[in-house]
């Protein structure tokens, strides 16, 4: 079957489509995995805060960058993505610990 694409723009195509249905399930588990994380690193702010632990902690960041750059590596994902992507959740959790100490 042939890609048809409808007057609103969306494409049908049944492959498509099925490929399409698989990255929504990833999606959503990757949503609840955050979700999840997010719980854990909560808690580790508001521990930090109340023991006086600073929100940030370099030498826990630079370990855990190299870890995901290694499985990236093994997977066959791109290294600088995975780097890029955990910044980008390290850099939230150190936001929401500083607001923890305040």
């Amino acid at each position: 079957m042939a890609a048809q694409v409808e007057g609103d723009g969306s494409v049908t195509d049944q492959v498509l489509q099925a490929y399409r249905t698989s990255i929504d399930n990833i999606d959503a588990a990757l949503v609840f995995m955050l979700a999840e994380r997010f719980k854990i690193t909560q808690a580790v702010g508001r521990y930090k805060a109340e023991t006086g632990l600073p929100p940030a902690d370099p030498g826990r960041e630079a370990q855990q960058i190299a870890r995901l750059r290694a499985l990236a590596v093994d997977a066959n994902l791109d290294p600088e993505f995975s780097e890029k992507f955990l910044r980008f959740i390290i850099d939230e959790v150190i936001r929401h610990h500083q607001a923890a100490q305040n």
